[in-house]
């Protein structure tokens, strides 16, 4: 710090950067030192952020329909300046006319570690250098099959080891290092507590305790100052994020609005979905905001309760996510015409927008949703329980982390309705109304014997659905085709769990449970396992099923119908693109969920996207060679 400070307290100010210009020697020696370089593979060459792997491969549209896009240039937050004196000229650069992406740092100090979130990379680089341990937090799950990424759920803290690249940064999560994409990460506010404790580990615990595990942390100034660079962000990226709304209503939906020719009344909705509403609803809440925000004590606001008063109004979130995919889609094809490229680039241009895709534009709406219980967990982290605003923010943040829970949960339901669909365009014989009516997940899969009766069983391959248990019977001669062999509803039923032994109408079982009626007791199957560790499987997996279904209404989890008949059309689509590329004269291609031609079968596979599904083999049955041919030609009178 500077030699002449007042011996009166000083108050903290609101500058999201280092204010200690002049650190101590002893804050020199306590700063984190970066793990010993290890090997690095090369940077992922596919594209941010990387669509999972299997996925990819299967889907029929290059375009993932849940994964976000364009998040790496998407709340670039504007960095407060911070002068010589240790004072800050606050936020009054920042107001709805800049840009996130204008900010940076005027100098960078070497005192305190205080970051903005998603800092420019110079800063950001050099900062790791200079021996400060960086941290962030996980925005989104990121899945991955190659072994050069690093893999992480949603909230957990990811240590930055290199960010010289602008999508790709090296990091490590526990022991493992790998590359991982900067887009999924939120970097932390305050940079000198444990990375290892994620919001979540320090719930319930008290602040004390956890603020004085670092020695420089037992200053009271230095607590509130935390505070105040945690509510100094919130503060300037709402009112950055208002910015990006405004560019979207009238820098895109008025021109369209203007061109009818080009945009019907139902592209623009599926487009923009209710992001008008969403605009107005956030104007409102950032006025509840400045009224709680302290501008002269940062770190005495109470906005924990404008999140808490504005509960309901973030369920109009739940449209815009829902409609986000399909407004992806559109999109995309739209895209493909150059007349519209050129066109929402004009639009991006008249209103001096920065260079971000319509896309990403449309995505800030889902991140932000998402970036709140983050926002609201640090902020939690530092607010002594004595605080005022202490409730009011543990409130709100349990109240937003169930709402970026439901998101998250829709996100990876409609990967899974999408895998679902392709399943069943692949069953052969397939009779009834589609599984994506009333499921919208695969639980458990496996073999099993149906016992119908003493000395009668079948076969089967089951396959449990939240909602409903469908059977299928392997292919005489391909044991990797499936026959449809019929369903039970699983709404009203209960599982029994059958001792080994005889059974007056089933006979002798063994590794069995049967299903019944709830209500009225009726018998409804009878299964069996081969080992009584599948039977513990199923017994698990029937009591899942009817807890997911349970926290599905719950949460108000809701997959609209025009999502679920989208995903049977493209599994059908892309069934008849591979059926033209195998028909010949005099075999046309067979309807959907009819018995296919012996030529046809050859080409028909289950798709692999069907998680625990072992229950049958991809491979070619395997045939013992003949040897009659062989025989015959080797005889004396052939030979002659």
């Amino acid at each position: 710090m500077n030699g002449h400070l007042d011996s009166a307290k000083r108050r903290p100010i609101s500058v999201i950067g280092g204010v200690d210009l002049f650190p101590s020697p002893e804050e020199k020696e306590d700063t984190d030192p970066l793990p010993s370089p290890a090997a690095r593979p090369p940077v992922p060459s596919h594209g941010v952020p990387p669509y999972r792997g299997v996925s990819a491969r299967l889907r029929p549209c290059t375009f993932s329909q849940s994964t976000p896009t364009g998040l790496d240039r998407v709340g670039r937050c504007k960095l407060t300046r911070v002068l010589s004196d240790g004072n800050s000229d606050g936020c009054a650069g920042l107001d709805d006319s800049v840009s996130e992406e204008d900010g940076s740092f005027d100098e960078i100090t070497e005192g305190k570690p205080y970051l903005q979130p998603e800092v420019d990379l110079s800063t950001l680089s050099q900062y790791i250098l200079s021996g400060h341990a960086v941290y962030a937090e996980a925005l989104w799950d990121h899945v991955t099959m190659g072994e050069q990424e690093l893999a992480f759920k949603a909230g957990d803290v990811i240590r930055v080891l290199e960010a010289q690249e602008k999508d790709w940064w090296w990091g490590a999560v526990g022991e493992r290092q790998a590359w991982f994409p900067s887009s999924f990460v939120r970097v932390r506010v305050n940079q000198e507590d444990s990375g290892s404790e994620s919001v979540e580990s320090v719930e319930g615990v008290d602040q004390e305790e956890t603020l004085s595990k670092d020695p420089r942390s037992q200053n009271s100034e230095q607590r509130e100052q935390m505070r105040a660079n945690v509510v100094q962000e919130i503060m300037n990226t709402e009112r950055v994020y208002i910015k990006h709304l405004r560019d979207i209503c009238e820098g895109y939906i008025r021109q369209c609005r203007k061109h009818p020719g080009m945009f019907t009344d139902a592209q623009l909705g599926t487009i923009f979905s209710n992001i008008e509403e969403i605009y107005k609803f956030q104007r409102k809440f950032l006025k509840d905001l400045e009224k709680k925000y302290d501008k002269e004590n940062p770190h005495l606001s109470e906005i924990g309760f404008c999140f808490l008063q504005q509960d309901e109004g973030f369920s109009i979130y739940s449209e815009y996510c829902n409609t986000h995919p399909a407004a992806c889609v559109e999109l995309q094809r739209l895209m493909k015409q150059g007349r519209y490229k050129h066109f929402f680039e004009a639009c991006r241009l008249l209103q001096q927008m920065i260079d971000i895709s319509i896309a990403g534009f449309l995505l800030t709406p889902v991140q932000k949703i998402c970036k709140y219980p983050l926002q609201l967990g640090e902020l939690l982290k530092y607010t002594p329980k004595d605080h005022s605003d202490y409730e009011g923010v543990c409130a709100a943040h349990e109240a937003m982390k169930n709402v970026a829970s439901l998101i998250n949960e829709r996100k990876r339901r409609l990967e899974s309705i999408d895998a679902i669909a392709h399943w069943q365009v692949a069953i052969l014989q397939w009779e009834g109304e589609d599984v994506l009516s009333q499921s919208s997940e695969l639980i458990h899969s496996g073999e099993l014997t149906r016992v119908v009766r003493a000395g009668k069983t079948q076969q089967r391959s089951a396959f449990l659905f939240d909602h409903q248990l469908v059977f299928c019977k392997k292919d005489v001669l391909r044991r990797d085709l499936l026959h449809y062999r019929g369903r039970l509803p699983m709404d009203g039923a209960e599982t029994l769990d059958l001792p080994d032994g005889r059974h007056p109408e089933m006979g002798t079982v063994r590794n069995a449970l049967a299903l019944r009626h709830a209500d009225t007791l009726e018998l409804l199957c009878v299964l069996a396992c081969r080992k009584v560790q599948d039977k513990q499987r199923w017994l698990q997996a029937f009591a899942r099923e009817r807890l997911r279904v349970k926290e599905d209404q719950e949460m108000g989890m809701e997959i609209s119908e025009a999502q679920r008949k989208q995903a049977i059309q493209n599994a059908r689509k892309s069934k008849q693109g591979k059926m033209k590329n195998i028909s010949y004269p005099g075999h046309p291609s067979p309807l959907h969920h009819q018995p296919l031609h012996p030529l046809h079968q050859r080409h028909v596979t289950v798709p692999t996207s069907i998680p625990q599904q072992q229950v049958f083999s991809l491979a070619e049955p395997k045939r013992k060679p003949s040897h009659l041919w062989y025989t015959f030609t080797r005889s004396a009178l052939f030979r002659k």
